[in-house]
């Protein structure tokens, strides 16, 4: 579980609630029409965007930004600097029944023992990379979409209401329920672009570089593994995806 993003969005939740409850009258912030245009009206605009299985796939990426589990690059280090040991004492078929948790580098190893040369290891490697990529990156546009149709069916709701408004002058029962809609489609849009959807697009994008960043670790310790790279030389290379501060900590004695 991510907790950045789940105190974040708690919190701007909450402050935005004890601003309205300090002020008096919530009730006066509940308004159907102008839910209905915004919360609807956003949902249908953005699918004229995208097909119908990239818009119904954004909700299972929208998870990533909230349940991520993921091998710090650490972890992975020490594994494949494990897995070079193992396999200059024993060759690359004594990695059949190596125990290793991360399937990314469970599928490179199995290509490995299965006797692909490097170019087509690293090809496919490569390949599924920039496929996780392109995938997440669609989730982002769909969140991104999301930020700016939200806004402007916010500023369509407003001129409805504006609309309703000028058009009952004579009835002063009729202004403020249309000025109800004006405002609150702005805010509501608002607040779906800004609090929800732009942010969550965010995070979207990190938690893509940071799993390219582990991936393209994995994939260059699987070449070094395959070309029995020298243990001790692949931890150096390794360390390289770490930042600066951490690549000199722990020194841990590496068998050649």
């Amino acid at each position: 579980m991510d907790l950045a993003t789940l105190i974040g969005l708690i919190g701007a939740v909450i402050v935005l609630v004890a601003t309205v409850l300090v002020g008096g009258q919530p009730i006066v912030f509940l308004n159907l029409p102008s839910a209905i245009i915004v919360l609807i009206g956003t949902v249908m605009v953005t699918m004229i965007k995208f097909s119908l299985g990239q818009f119904l796939g954004a909700a299972k990426v929208a998870v990533k930004a909230f349940a991520v589990k993921q091998d710090t690059p650490e972890e992975l280090i020490d594994k494949s600097v494990e897995l070079a040991q193992a396999a200059r004492k024993g060759g690359i078929l004594s990695l059949e029944d190596a125990e290793v948790p991360n399937e990314f580098m469970k599928k490179g190893l199995s290509l490995v023992i299965d006797g692909h040369e490097p170019e087509i290891v690293r090809s496919i490697l490569h390949k599924d990379i920039n496929l996780m990529v392109q995938r997440h990156l669609e989730g982002c546009q769909i969140f991104k979409a999301i930020g700016d149709v939200a806004p402007a069916m916010g500023m369509i709701g407003t001129l409805v209401g504006l609309v309703q408004m000028l058009s009952t002058m004579d009835d002063p029962k009729q202004i403020a329920p249309a000025m109800a809609v004006a405002l609150l489609t702005t805010l509501y849009g608002a607040v779906l672009a800004n609090m929800v959807a732009i942010p969550i697009a965010d995070k979207l994008e990190l938690r893509s570089r940071e799993q390219k960043r582990v991936r393209m670790l994995i994939a260059d310790a699987i070449v070094g593994i395959q070309d029995s790279q020298n243990p001790r030389v692949l931890e150096s290379l390794l360390k390289n995806y770490l930042p600066e501060s951490k690549r000199e900590s722990e020194k841990k004695p590496v068998a050649a």
